[in-house]
């Protein structure tokens, strides 16, 4: 049985992209699935799936309490559900700006508070952020993706120090260019061009069971990998 066969876990962002390649690795390694999105799929796993918009502190309440009446307990919690507009800072439309704060900062707040009463409970858990390179680097024409990456990277470090003594272990993953469809909508700023040579999604899953694999007496606070088409900044 491997570590993770049992456990319980809630992804949001979980109908595509990393969010699905997380679902179906954990799925792989026994863990029961609480999968959150806005189509509110269950890819085809044993899972309790909900429509989640994580902009709505209610919809992932919803998501966490079915997951829990149907499993009987979480371990882990994935905050994946992401969104990016790229170009100059003027051009950014304001709903694409008002967008990636509500979904990438507040949906990560937003998913913590619904999951970390029922960690604390059973006096361990997993909180991981899936955030980016840009939550540690600045990039020009992502200052405000910048922004909201920086936020959530900063927010789940601030809860390392707050939760650690109380079993809590809480990890970001900052992939570099991963090749997903999130960013590609024709008014984002980016065509799929830009997707050759990045990371796939199932490469960031592996990392994701790669951390919460670790003996409970380790925790990975950071982890930044990045495709070999990348330049290695700062």
């Amino acid at each position: 049985m491997g570590v993770l066969e049992g456990k319980v876990a809630v992804i949001t962002g979980a109908s595509r992209g990393i969010g699905a390649a997380v679902a179906r690795a954990l799925d792989a390694e026994g863990v029961k699935l609480g999968l959150g999105s806005r189509s509110g799929g269950d890819l085809g796993l044993n899972a309790v799936a909900r429509r989640c918009d994580v902009r709505k502190r209610e919809d992932l309440d919803r998501l966490v309490a079915d997951t829990i009446d149907t499993f009987g307990r979480l371990d882990i919690l994935v905050a994946n559900a992401g969104v990016g507009a790229y170009g100059p800072f003027l051009e950014l439309t304001e709903a694409h700006v008002q967008e990636m704060i509500d979904v990438n900062l507040m949906g990560t707040i937003h998913s913590v508070r619904a999951a970390l009463p029922q960690l604390l409970e059973r006096g361990e858990g997993d909180i991981l952020a899936i955030a980016s390179v840009a939550g540690l680097r600045a990039f020009p024409h992502e200052s405000v993706y910048n922004a909201s990456k920086f936020g959530q990277v900063g927010f789940i470090r601030s809860l390392d120090h707050e939760l650690r003594e109380q079993g809590i272990r809480c990890t970001c993953i900052c992939p570099g260019g991963v090749a997903t469809d999130f960013a590609l909508d024709d008014d984002r700023g980016r065509s799929e061009d830009v997707l050759t040579g990045m990371l796939t999604p199932e490469e960031v899953a592996d990392v994701v069971v790669f951390a919460l694999t670790r003996p409970r007496g380790m925790r990975i606070l950071t982890t930044s990998f990045r495709p070999m088409t990348e330049d290695s900044w700062g």
